[in-house]
């Protein structure tokens, strides 16, 4: 029977395995199966209970959802495959929230994965148009021509018009860095765990004299996480510990200002961070103030550090501020990526919005171990992906 429409959706369960360098993983199938093997156990359900599947990847062949999922058992459920380049994790989360908020379903397995291969993010299909044109040609017209790869032009051309504007330095985005070591070390499924200072985030090689070093970048990487997303009945019925709960949720995609702004923060997503956000605050009436862990998606330093403005957690041109500080780890007003987010724990790109809602879920749960944000009853996370989409999800303790 359909959940009551209306019905708040519930995290009954959650997975996520090791994330590895490319070429030391297990393929994407078998870590997917693992994945949403782990979120069942941790759910006390079977994949006979799924209704509904949404599984996220962006570098495969159609169907290979059912190719993960069927390794579990072939259940006959609806599989449906989303790309929505690096929020497709949170992307098939998304969905997984709807079919249930809407009353589709009581019990939905949103899974992401990737299997990667080393070096820069590139374009398998060379012959058709790229879905990046409009902004490859927004970052010539903005910045010149250039052979530097898409993603770390657009997200270190970010990082560049923030220290125009507000006078940020090299220094604040490698103390960025150093903190996602630092919260990194405390995490056995990070790919990165060693810790570092800004100063050896300085030293390291230059992707881009005076805008970026490499350890301000993420690795790619391949994994696998997942999450059973349930009704309150299904839950009840079924005497499941679902006690964190999806309290709002917003999914962004570019509008005129994106190109118009003329802005290199713009292009890489800061408005549509900022309209998610804004929604997500309106949709469950609290501020970014009553917020207490934060997983957002610093696929580059450059990109946590504006990110902080545009969720909220500081105003505009405050970032600088706000890192030294320290209000951006713990002891300070919230702690970001206690995970140690994309750039330590490593960027499977299908994977990475349901490995944040991995970590923020057993944060709520208090069972994030060594890295367990003292207290936490409302978390926030962030993921985005250029081309482009926002997703920003609001979860909350409820028991």
């Amino acid at each position: 029977m359909p959940a009551q429409k209306g019905s708040r959706a519930l995290i009954a369960g959650v997975g996520m395995i090791p994330f590895m360098k490319p070429g030391a993983s297990e393929d994407f199938d078998v870590m997917g199966a693992k994945a949403a093997s782990d979120a069942l156990k941790d759910a006390g359900i079977n994949i006979s209970d799924v209704q509904q599947a949404y599984v996220g990847y962006v570098y495969g062949d159609s169907t290979c959802g059912q190719k993960a999922i069927y390794r579990l058992g072939k259940m006959g459920m609806p599989i449906i495959n989303v790309n929505n380049n690096c929020s497709t994790g949170s992307t098939a989360l998304f969905l997984a929230r709807q079919a249930v908020e809407s009353g589709a379903a009581d019990c939905v397995l949103a899974l992401g994965f990737e299997q990667m291969k080393p070096g820069a993010l590139g374009t398998y299909f060379d012959d058709r148009p790229s879905p990046f044109d409009d902004f490859n040609e927004l970052c010539n017209e903005l910045m010149g021509p250039s052979d530097v790869p898409s993603a770390l032009r657009c997200f270190g051309g970010a990082g560049q018009s923030h220290m125009e504007k507000y006078g940020t330095t090299l220094e604040d985005f490698a103390k960025v860095r150093a903190k996602a070591s630092r919260h990194a070390a405390k995490n056995p499924l990070a790919l990165l765990r060693t810790e570092m200072t800004s100063d050896d985030v300085l030293a390291s090689t230059e992707f881009w004299p005076g805008v970026m070093t490499k350890l301000m970048a993420c690795p790619p990487t391949c994994g696998a996480a997942a999450a059973l997303v349930v009704s309150e009945s299904y839950a009840r019925k079924h005497g499941l510990s679902a006690n964190v709960a999806i309290a709002a949720q917003a999914m962004t995609t570019d509008t005129p200002e994106t190109f118009a702004g003329l802005d290199m923060m713009l292009v890489a997503g800061y408005g549509m961070t900022r309209d998610a956000s804004r929604q997500v605050y309106n949709a469950a009436g609290i501020g970014p103030e009553d917020v207490d862990v934060v997983e957002l998606h610093d696929c580059f330093a450059h990109n946590e550090l504006i990110t902080y403005e545009g969720l909220g957690l500081c105003g505009e041109g405050e970032a600088q501020k706000f890192i030294a500080d320290g209000d951006n780890t713990y002891g300070g007003r919230f702690v970001t990526n206690p995970s140690g987010g994309l750039l330590s724990k490593g960027h499977p790109l299908g994977a990475t919005g349901l490995a944040q809602c991995y970590e923020l879920t057993h944060q709520l749960r208090g069972t994030a171990d060594a890295r367990q944000v003292e207290g936490a009853e409302i978390a926030l996370q962030h993921n985005i992906g250029l081309g482009g989409a926002c997703v920003v999800t609001l979860y909350q303790k409820t028991g």
